[in-house]
């Protein structure tokens, strides 16, 4: 079984600062409590193929995480896939930018999850999770990126 979830915000900054902002998946653990560390190889700009390496937490259990930027087009598109093995990982996942006027910003966040193995029978109660938090997900991508990002 594998499955996605979504979510879409308005943040009151301009795109190109949010796409800055989260394509720097360093900035992570500010909207996403499961993310205790990450770190960015290599120590560079973001690019297509730099990965991001970090330790999450989820039901209790702590795991390490690993994604590889897949495109990267600015001010616009970020994909990624997880290149790590976990029971239940990321096949793809993105955000969509949009420009709005008065200087604000769509964001469209998205994660396809799949099972692997015992993550099989573990997916749908993780896209269950995934899919309840959605919104309140994209209320921390904003809020976030609103406080990280100097108003116009």
């Amino acid at each position: 079984m594998s499955g996605q979830f979504e979510a879409t915000v308005e943040v009151d900054r301009p795109v190109e600062a949010v796409f800055g902002y989260l394509a720097d998946g360093r900035n992570d653990p500010q909207f996403s409590p499961r993310v205790l560390k990450i770190e960015r190889v290599p120590d560079a700009p973001t690019a297509v193929g730099t990965v991001f390496r970090s330790t999450v937490k989820d039901a209790g259990v702590k795991t390490a995480r690993e994604f590889r930027i897949t495109d990267l087009q600015a001010p616009g598109r970020i994909r990624w896939a997880e290149a790590s093995k976990n029971s239940v990982s990321v096949r793809e996942g993105g955000y969509d930018l949009q420009a709005l006027d008065g200087g604000r910003t769509r964001v469209r966040i998205f994660n396809a999850l799949e099972g692997h193995g015992l993550g099989k029978l573990l997916v749908g109660l993780a896209l269950m999770a995934a899919r309840k938090d959605a919104a309140a997900f994209g209320a921390r991508i904003k809020a976030a990126a609103e406080a990280a990002i100097d108003p116009r």
